[in-house]
């Protein structure tokens, strides 16, 4: 691995590896909460509209500070809705 000898770029890289955290935290924390909401629904839990409003809450939210971009934003959570929407009719024909 090179490592920089100029000042700016050793801070960028610094930087660099923070947001890089930062936004693998983010990211996980939107499939985490994504699968959770695809979970509820499937089982038909009356707390499946509250994680699936978590879920496009935090999708927003990594959209805003630019972790993904705006139009992966909402094809995810457009998805994610046709998807939950699906399982939850599965649900209610049983």
């Amino acid at each position: 691995m090179i490592v920089a000898n100029i000042k700016s770029q050793i801070k960028r890289n610094r930087q660099n590896e923070k947001r890089r955290l930062r936004n693998r935290a983010v990211r996980s924390e939107i499939n985490t909460r994504t699968r959770a909401a695809l979970d509820a629904a499937e089982h038909g839990d009356e707390t499946s509209d509250e994680s699936l409003r978590l879920a496009v809450q935090r999708i927003d939210k990594a959209a805003a500070k630019g972790v993904i971009h705006k139009n992966t934003a909402a094809r995810r959570k457009s998805r994610l809705v046709r998807e939950i929407q699906s399982l939850q009719a599965d649900v209610a024909d049983d």
